[in-house]
């Protein structure tokens, strides 16, 4: 489900009663523990946190007029996506976030690639989310990014 939302306050005016409230905490959760390196804009149709011009200007190399995409949120249909670019670039990342859930959720985790689905929105472990967005700087994000994509 895609909104037509020019910024992300029009867009959670759009979301479903049933998920406003844990999306709205979710984006509070990342944004308190994001680095000042990444800035809050719509991209791809989402509310997405990606490494400003003055830290990267080179942007995104499959959209060069693009900011380059660190975590995106996102509220659809049936459930709430998280998605962070740099879990899915870095093993060691991954690692930690799966051995985190498995000690704090009593429930499976549902992700593909760097995509992490709630299903249910009082079950969201918003600790967990904002520990993982406050991981990696702009700077190192930007690193592994050049590192990954050559």
């Amino acid at each position: 489900m895609q909104y037509n939302a020019s910024n992300p306050d029009e867009y959670i005016k759009q979301i479903d009663p049933v998920w406003k409230d844990a999306f709205v905490r979710l984006r509070d959760s990342i944004k308190r523990s994001l680095d000042i390196g990444f800035i809050e804009t719509m991209q791809y149709g989402m509310i997405s946190y990606v490494v400003s011009k003055d830290v990267f200007p080179e942007g995104y190399h499959v959209a060069g007029d693009k900011l380059l995409p660190y975590i995106s949120i996102a509220a659809q249909k049936r459930y709430i996506s998280v998605y962070h670019m740099a879990i899915y670039a870095d093993d060691r990342l991954m690692d930690w976030f799966v051995s985190e859930w498995n000690k704090r959720c009593d429930y499976k985790l549902d992700m593909g690639k760097s995509c992490i689905r709630f299903k249910n929105g009082s079950k969201i472990p918003y600790k967990l989310i904002e520990e993982l967005a406050g991981k990696m700087s702009a700077k190192e994000w930007v690193q592994l990014y050049k590192k990954i994509s050559k």
